[in-house]
């Protein structure tokens, strides 16, 4: 079920987009409706909130073959999960559980080995604790998928030459954030993306890895090509030597890379849906996603019940970081505490995360807005274009905002 009511009006919606939009957003429904609809075996799903009010709800497409996508949909999200799992982080720091300048073997000692005692919670939030690379503490696919082994081996793990230096995490940030997060409450990530996200929210649709049994929330199937290529020889000889290579190729490869690594993606059940990957294997509505940030976006509050604190609201907001990326192409990703801004126009002071494939969540606190966006394509011959859908979803979103006839109705949600 759907986590909030709609008024009646609507704008027109084009055949084959389901839910609802407020009139003003025509343009934004018609760009939905040519990207997404029409892919085989494939679907995808916009929200869009505004004051905490819902505007757009929309959804078109297959949740896999037999199955269309319904208000339901999840999707993996990959580095998406990121932003929910800082989220998670916030509300301890709020809590006075933690704080952002301390070191984190404060509060979880085993991380003091390797000589990392200094690295503090910041550094793990803007990816500059110098623990990137894959190598170090995996060997292979099955060692990545069991995340009490990748805590502990981060924990022992010696931090690197760019320790201090901008250098996505790409999937050791996930399991950085659960060992501090464990060793403060006891309790793994993927309770805590209940305990401290959906349950507090009022929202249903943020899960870490498979829903629980009687979730409503159902996953999409991947449809396209996966990372297949990576796992040919040709694609395995040319990574398994870009790691060695300086500069930003061998970075990328080194926070991404293990030979074997695209097989967690393989089958209609992936094998990474049963592990707790924070970094990565998040299973999202796009209703869902843009009710959490629609949080952020509104100064902490949620139907007038307080959620995060002015000052931690004021904390994630900040740019922390403006120097280029070392793995992400040497792009400025301007690195808040566990987000990153989206430089795109309309969009520019707004922040939240994006993740491998094009789906993200955001907000833009100075409108009070914002959007989540998923799907489940993920194949390299579109890869490009899916990658940067923020690039045309959020200027259209901030335009139909600015452009609704009137006021919605606050939203009347149901408990999680």
């Amino acid at each position: 079920m759907s986590n909030v009511a709609f008024p009646a009006d609507s704008a027109d919606l084009p055949a084959g987009v389901a839910g609802h939009a407020a009139p003003g957003f025509e343009p934004l429904v018609r760009a939905f409706a040519g990207f997404v609809g029409g892919r085989a075996g494939a679907g995808g799903a916009l929200a869009v909130y505004r004051h905490g009010e819902p505007l757009v709800n929309i959804h078109t497409g297959r949740a896999s073959a037999t199955a269309p996508w319904t208000e339901d949909t999840g999707a993996l999200v990959f580095s998406a999960t990121k932003g929910i799992a800082a989220t998670v982080i916030h509300r301890l720091a709020d809590r006075g559980l933690l704080d952002y300048a301390a070191p984190v073997a404060e509060y979880w000692p085993a991380f003091g080995a390797g000589g990392k005692q200094r690295i503090t919670v910041r550094q793990l939030l803007t990816h500059r604790a110098g623990l990137s690379g894959l190598g170090p503490v995996a060997a292979g696919p099955s060692e990545v998928l069991d995340h009490e082994l990748m805590e502990r081996r981060l924990a022992a793990a010696e931090p690197d030459a760019l320790l201090g230096v901008p250098t996505y995490h790409a999937l050791t940030f996930g399991w950085l954030l659960a060992g501090l997060a464990r060793s403060i409450t006891g309790r793994p990530m993927a309770e805590l993306f209940r305990t401290e996200v959906a349950e507090p929210l009022g929202i249903e649709g943020i899960h870490l890895g498979r829903p629980p049994a009687g979730s409503p929330t159902t996953v999409a199937r991947m449809a396209g090509s996966r990372l297949a290529a990576a796992g040919s020889p040709v694609g395995s000889l040319v990574l398994g030597r870009v790691p060695g290579i300086p500069g930003w190729p061998g970075a990328v490869a080194r926070s991404m890379f293990l030979p074997g690594l695209e097989a967690m993606l393989e089958g209609d059940e992936p094998p990474m849906l049963d592990t707790e990957m924070a970094a990565a294997n998040g299973v999202c509505t796009a209703d869902a996603l843009a009710a959490l940030y629609g949080a952020i976006a509104c100064d902490g509050m949620v139907a007038g019940r307080r959620y995060l604190s002015p000052a931690t609201v004021r904390a994630v907001r900040r740019v922390e970081c403006y120097r280029l990326d070392n793995a992400l192409f040497y792009l400025p990703m301007m690195w808040h505490l566990g987000y990153h801004s989206f430089p795109v126009p309309g969009a520019r002071t707004g922040f939240g995360h994006i993740g491998l494939g094009g789906s993200f969540g955001w907000a833009e606190p100075r409108l009070g807005l914002s959007v989540g966006f998923v799907h489940n394509r993920l194949s390299l011959d579109r890869f490009a274009w899916d990658q940067i859908a923020s690039a045309w979803v959020l200027p259209l979103a901030v335009r139909g905002a600015r452009a609704a006839r009137r006021p919605v109705p606050a939203p009347q949600r149901r408990a999680a």
